[in-house]
C-alpha cells in the first residue's frame, strides 16, 4: 500500500501558523497577479488608435515581469508548505473585483483603465506587505520589491495621460 499523503513542511524557524497566514495573504496575490498578466495581454491584443505601437510594445515587457512576479509568489507559497493555486477556476473564484471591461478601444481609454488596474494592484501589494511584515520578512521583501515595479509600470502608464498641464486627465478634480 502507498501512502500518497505529502508531510507539509515550511521553513525553519518560521511557525507554521505564521506561514499559513503568509500562504492566505500570497494566495490572494498570485490571484491578482495572474489576472493582470492576462489583463495586460488583453490590452496588448486590443489597444488601437493614437501611439498605438509605442503602448502596444510597452506592455509585453509588462507581461513579462508580472509572469516573473507570479512565480515568484508561486515558489514562495510553496517553499512555505502550501500549494499555489494558479488554475482558471481558483483565479477566479478569488477575485474581488471585476472583469476588465475594454475589448478594442483607443489607448487613452485602455491606458485610463489600466491606470485604475494598477491602483488596485499596488493597493493590495501595499496592504500585503504591511501584513507580511508581521509574518514573514522575506515575503515582505519579495512583494517590496514587485510593489517597485508595479508601480514603475504605473509611472509609464501615467507618463502617457498626461496633459499639456502636467496633470494626469483621468484624475483631474474641479476646485
Amino acid at each position: 500500500m502507498t501512502n500518497n499523503t505529502i508531510t507539509r513542511t515550511t521553513v525553519p524557524a518560521l511557525d507554521t501558523s505564521a506561514a499559513d497566514e503568509a500562504i492566505v495573504v500570497m494566495q490572494a496575490r498570485l490571484a491578482s497577479l495572474i489576472d493582470l498578466q492576462l489583463t495586460l495581454k488583453h490590452i496588448h491584443w486590443n489597444v488601437v488608435g493614437m501611439n498605438f505601437i509605442a503602448v502596444h510594445e510597452m506592455l509585453d515587457p509588462q507581461v513579462d515581469a508580472v509572469r516573473a512576479m507570479s512565480d515568484a509568489v508561486a515558489e514562495r507559497i510553496a517553499t512555505l508548505g502550501g500549494q499555489p493555486r494558479g488554475t482558471p477556476g481558483a483565479v477566479a473564484s478569488s477575485r474581488t473585483w471585476g472583469d476588465y471591461g475594454l475589448d478594442r478601444a483607443p489607448t487613452v481609454q485602455h491606458l485610463v483603465e489600466l491606470d485604475k488596474v494598477y491602483d488596485g494592484v499596488a493597493g493590495d501589494h501595499r496592504a500585503a506587505i504591511a501584513t507580511l511584515g508581521e509574518l514573514d520578512p522575506v515575503s515582505e521583501d519579495l512583494f517590496i520589491g514587485q510593489l517597485a515595479q508595479l508601480e514603475l509600470f504605473q509611472w509609464f502608464v501615467r507618463a502617457h495621460l498626461k496633459d499639456s498641464d502636467g496633470d494626469i486627465m483621468h484624475r483631474r478634480t474641479d476646485g
